[in-house]
C-alpha cells in the first residue's frame, strides 16, 4: 500500500470475517505507519476500540479523502494524537 504524500492513509473495510465487533464493513478507519507490518501484508488500523491493531491488509481497500474529510476525521478526539 503506497503512502500518501500528506502521511495520512485512509482505508475502508471490506471485510471483518473474524473481526465483527472489532470492524465495520464499509467503515472508513485511518492506518498507521507501520512498515513491518505491511512486509507481512498487515495494515494497522485504528478500530472500532479506538486503538492500533494488526489486520488483514485484504480486509481493506485504500481510499483517497477530499483535503477537508480528513482534516476533519484527524481532529476526532480519540484520532488526533494517533493520526499526526
Amino acid at each position: 500500500m503506497k503512502k500518501k504524500e500528506n502521511g495520512r492513509q485512509f482505508v475502508i473495510c471490506i471485510r471483518n470475517d473474524e473481526y465483527p465487533a472489532s470492524l465495520e464493513r464499509w467503515k472508513v478507519y485511518p492506518v498507521l505507519p507501520d512498515a513491518a507490518a505491511a512486509q507481512h501484508q498487515y495494515l494497522r488500523v485504528i478500530d472500532e476500540s479506538g486503538e492500533d491493531y494488526l489486520y488483514p491488509a485484504d480486509y481493506f481497500v485504500l481510499i483517497d479523502l477530499p483535503q477537508p474529510v480528513q482534516e476533519a476525521m484527524s481532529q476526532t478526539p480519540a484520532l488526533l494524537e494517533k493520526v499526526r
